[in-house]
């Protein structure tokens, strides 16, 4: 019934196997998944706050994007695991990963405070008017979700996921390809590039929420849906930061 999202954590399996009640007020409802998708973005905010402060007053944050990055990371793999935890785990990994994205956020507005100033707030921006017309161009069946369309976006995804893996396994061994940072065109093609596709996730996941909230699914699946979109959002504000720096840097 389910098909696939591009979204690692919306796989078709995530609802699958779910104990259904009678009780329709304890059923997973797109209202709810969206309110609780905004709790744990209050909660990303507070902990980004708290990172981003502690920078500004001169301290070491190193151990905060550290600890939440990695933090972050094992609690969503508990959360995939343990959809029933959501509620709990969901809130943890929205807090980590604020930790952890306001000290990036902070490195990334010092080291651009001369080229590009407004970084940072051009980073949020984007990455919010990108999911508003995400979200829009979904609800207003503009893209539609078809078959063909999400087994392109989930092949892409992957192919991404594999290249920064092997990014990563021969920098082990001391090769570095210099046009995943430097402003080469090349560079800033391959950013504009993953930024499209973890746009195009978006709409993998909303559609892969709407199923679950027609199906019945549970309640805290709207826990499980929010942290899903929040692991869309964090990867699209991310790659949009990079494309960003890039820019910069090419000046």
């Amino acid at each position: 019934m389910f098909e696939k999202s591009g979204n690692p954590v919306l796989g078709e399996k995530a609802f699958r196997g779910l104990s259904l009640t009678g009780d329709t007020t304890q059923r997973m409802t797109l209202q709810g998944t969206m309110n609780k998708t905004g709790l744990l973005m209050l909660l990303v905010l507070a902990g980004a706050y708290y990172t981003w402060n502690a920078f500004s007053k001169g301290q070491n944050v190193q151990m905060f994007m550290i600890g939440g990055a990695i933090g972050g990371f094992v609690v969503a793999l508990i959360t995939i695991f343990k959809k029933e935890w959501s509620a709990y785990t969901a809130p943890a990994y929205a807090l980590l990963q604020g930790l952890f994205l306001g000290a990036i956020s902070a490195m990334y507005n010092f080291a651009f405070a001369e080229r590009m100033p407004n970084i940072i707030t051009n980073a949020v921006g984007l990455t919010v008017s990108v999911g508003i017309a995400m979200f829009l161009l979904y609800h207003f069946r503009v893209i539609r979700v078809t078959e063909k369309f999400r087994s392109i976006i989930v092949m892409a995804t992957a192919g991404i996921a594999i290249f920064y893996l092997v990014v990563m396994v021969v920098r082990l061994f001391g090769v570095q390809m210099a046009f995943m940072h430097d402003s080469s065109p090349l560079g800033i093609g391959i950013s504009l590039f993953i930024v499209g596709i973890a746009a195009l996730n978006l709409l993998l996941d909303f559609d892969m929420i709407e199923q679950g909230a027609a199906y019945g699914a549970p309640k805290y699946m709207e826990w499980f849906g929010g942290f899903a979109l929040l692991v869309t959002l964090i990867w699209l504000y991310l790659e949009i930061l990079r494309l960003l720096s890039r820019f910069a840097s090419s000046k």
